[in-house]
C-alpha cells in the first residue's frame, strides 16, 4: 500500500471515528437535559398537602419540598378543572381559549362534546417533542371528550392512558356506565382502583425509558381526590361520591368526620402513588436526571372533604381558597434541598420555564406566563406581575361571571352577582379584610386592570 493510500485510510478512519465521537456527544447533550415527571392532582387544595399544614399525612410528597422548593404564593390558572388545565398546558390565561373554556366540559352535555382544546392551540408539550422528548399523559384529560381530535395524542402526548371526563368510577373506570378508558385512541376496559392503575401505568412507562437515549415528559395527572362518577340504578342516573378503599380507610380513622376522613383516605392513597413513582426513579436511576413538579389543579371542594385554610374561598371561586395551591419542586443537584419560595407564581409559567430548561421552541401565540428558571434554580428575584382570572359563559366582565386580578400585593375579586372585593395580601393574606369601600382610588385602578386583561384576552382568542 502506497503512503498517499495509508493516509488516506487513516484520515478516513480519523473522519469516522470523529462522527461516532460527535454522535455521542451530541446524545450526551441530549442527556443532559432533564426527564420531567408533573405531577397533578386533582380538587386538593393547601388544606390537603402535610408540608402546608394538613393533618392528613402525605409523606411522599412532602420528600419533594423537603428534597426541593416549596412554592407559597403559586397560583392556579383557574379554580376549576378544564380552563386550569387549559393555562398549565398552552401556558396562555383560559380566556384566550377558542372555545370558552372557562368552566368544565361536562360529559353528559351534548353542547360539551364539540368543545375542547382546539388543534390551533399550541400546547408546549408539542414543542417537547419537537426537540426529541418522549411524551405521555397518564391519568385524567378533560379538555375535550366528544370527538378524537380532542384525544391528548393529537395535541402532542405520543402516548395516553387515562380518562377525558372530569371524573370517573374509581372501580370501573366508566363515567357512570359510559366507558371512558381509553389506551391513545381506544376504549379499553379496566378494573381496579383508578388511583393505583394511574400509578401502574406511571411506574411501567418508568422503567420502559429508564434505557433510552432520549428524554421524557411524563404528565401524570390523577383524577384522586376528587369524587368519583358512580351510577345509580334505582334512578338511572350519575351520582357523585366519595370512593376510598376500605384498606385506606383504616389508615385515617382518627379523623371524625365521615366525608374528611373519605376525601383523608383517597389522598393518602393518591401519597402512596407519588412514594412509588419516586421509588421508581431512583431504582431505575433517573431520580438525579428528573425533575419532578408537584402541584394541584385548583382549590378543595369542602363539600366533598377538601380543605383550603385558612385561606378564604374554595373551588370555583375566586377567592384564594380557590386558585392559590401547593407546588413543589425537585431536581437533585440543580435546586437547593428545603427551599422555600414566597414568590408569586403561577401554573401558566411552567410553560415558558420547561421551554427554557428542555431548549424548546415557546409555543405559538401569546404566553401569559414568566420563565422561572433562574429563579428555581438560583433563587433570583421575579418582577412585581400582575395575574388575571375570570370563569363562567358570559363574554361581558363582570356579567354573572367571577372576576379577579392580583397586581403586586392588591387583590381585586367580583363575585358572580356583581358584589365586589378589594385586599391588600400583604398584611391579609387570607382576605378577611374588604378595603373596596375604604380605599376607592385603588379599587377603581384595580377595575381598570381587570377590563384591559379581560379586553386583551378576549380580543386574541384563536
Amino acid at each position: 500500500m502506497t503512503f498517499s493510500r495509508i493516509t488516506t485510510a487513516f484520515l478516513l478512519s480519523l473522519l469516522s471515528f470523529s462522527a461516532v465521537c460527535l454522535c455521542r456527544s451530541n446524545a450526551a447533550a441530549a442527556d443532559s437535559r432533564p426527564n420531567i415527571v408533573l405531577i397533578f392532582t386533582d380538587d386538593q387544595g393547601v388544606g390537603d398537602v402535610g408540608c402546608y399544614g394538613s393533618e392528613i399525612p402525605t409523606p411522599s410528597i412532602d420528600r419533594i419540598a423537603a428534597e426541593g422548593l416549596k412554592m407559597t404564593n403559586w397560583y392556579s390558572a383557574s379554580s376549576i378543572c378544564t380552563p386550569s388545565r387549559y393555562g398549565l398546558l398552552t401556558g396562555r390565561n383560559p380566556s384566550r381559549s377558542a372555545d370558552s373554556l372557562l368552566g368544565a366540559l361536562m360529559f353528559m352535555s351534548d353542547s360539551d362534546k364539540s368543545r375542547g382544546l382546539q388543534p390551533q392551540e399550541a400546547t408546549f408539550v408539542s414543542s417537547l417533542k419537537d426537540v426529541g422528548y418522549q411524551t405521555a399523559l397518564i391519568g385524567k384529560w378533560h379538555l375535550g371528550h366528544g370527538s378524537e381530535e380532542f384525544l391528548p395524542v393529537h395535541h402532542g402526548f405520543q402516548l395516553f392512558k387515562g380518562h377525558t371526563g372530569g371524573c370517573i368510577d374509581y372501580f370501573t373506570m366508566t363515567y357512570g356506565i359510559i366507558p371512558d378508558w381509553y389506551e391513545n385512541t381506544r376504549h379499553v376496559s379496566k378494573v381496579g382502583y383508578a388511583t393505583e392503575l394511574i400509578t401502574d401505568e406511571a411506574v411501567a412507562y418508568l422503567q420502559r425509558n429508564a434505557e433510552s437515549e432520549s428524554p421524557f415528559f411524563l404528565y401524570l395527572a390523577y383524577n384522586a381526590p376528587h369524587f368519583g362518577k358512580g351510577w345509580s340504578p334505582a334512578d338511572q342516573t350519575t351520582v357523585n361520591l366519595m370512593q376510598p378503599q376500605a384498606s385506606d380507610l383504616k389508615r385515617t380513622g382518627e379523623i371524625s368526620d365521615k366525608i374528611r376522613r373519605e376525601f383523608a383516605a383517597m389522598v393518602v392513597s393518591l401519597d402512596d402513588g407519588v412514594g412509588r413513582v419516586m421509588r421508581t426513579l431512583e431504582t431505575t436511576g433517573l431520580s438525579n436526571d428528573t425533575l419532578v413538579v408537584f402541584l394541584t389543579d385548583h382549590g378543595g371542594d369542602p363539600v366533598y372533604g377538601g380543605n383550603n385554610e385558612p385561606l378564604r374561598g374554595k373551588k370555583a371561586t375566586l377567592f384564594e381558597g380557590g386558585i392559590k395551591v401547593p407546588c413543589l419542586m425537585r431536581w437533585p443537584g440543580k435546586i437547593q434541598t428545603g427551599r422555600v419560595s414566597n414568590a408569586v407564581t403561577s401554573s401558566l409559567d411552567l410553560s415558558p420555564t420547561l421551554c427554557r430548561i428542555t431548549g424548546a421552541k415557546l409555543p405559538s401565540g401569546p404566553q401569559d406566563g414568566i420563565d422561572l428558571t433562574e429563579h428555581v434554580l438560583n433563587g433570583s428575584p421575579l418582577p412585581t406581575r400582575t395575574l388575571f382570572w375570570e370563569t363562567g359563559k358570559h363574554q361581558e366582565l363582570g356579567r354573572g361571571n367571577w372576576t379577579a386580578v392580583r397586581s403586586g400585593d392588591w387583590k381585586y375579586v367580583q363575585e358572580p352577582s356583581g358584589t365586589e372585593y378589594m385586599f391588600n395580601l400583604s398584611v391579609d393574606p387570607n382576605e378577611q379584610h374588604d378595603l373596596s369601600q375604604s380605599n376607592l382610588s385603588q379599587l377603581k385602578t384595580m377595575q381598570v386592570k381587570a377590563l384591559a386583561m379581560h379586553r386583551d384576552c378576549r380580543n386574541t382568542t384563536e
